[in-house]
């Protein structure tokens, strides 16, 4: 995937001791994104707003606050996680991720 005339926040939003590490950019109408990686480990991840995480590189287990059941994801999938919620994330292999906010 190409994003074009976005501009890059330079400075690295590291999270869980550097299990996770992401850059914010945003497009050129002001979208903000972020992109970044997810080490093997089991996290768990809040949210303000609706997001989309697509998966790049890596393979992950999900399990979105309040279900029972984990779903598995790899390269070239996508998953939605309602806005005002946590999810867990087990990271399976080194996880290359773009998130997509709102």
């Amino acid at each position: 995937m190409t994003y074009e005339n976005v501009t890059l926040d330079p400075k690295a939003n590291i999270y869980f001791d550097g299990k996770c590490v992401s850059h914010t950019f945003y497009l050129a109408d002001g979208t903000r994104k972020s992109a970044g990686v997810i080490f093997p480990a089991v996290l768990t991840f809040g949210t303000d707003a609706p997001e989309v995480m697509e998966v790049h590189t890596g393979r992950c287990r999900v399990r979105i606050s309040g279900s029972d059941s984990w779903a598995e994801y790899a390269a070239g999938d996508s998953f939605s996680v309602p806005g005002g919620t946590e999810f867990e994330i087990e990271v399976l292999q080194a996880l290359g991720y773009v998130c997509h906010y709102g």
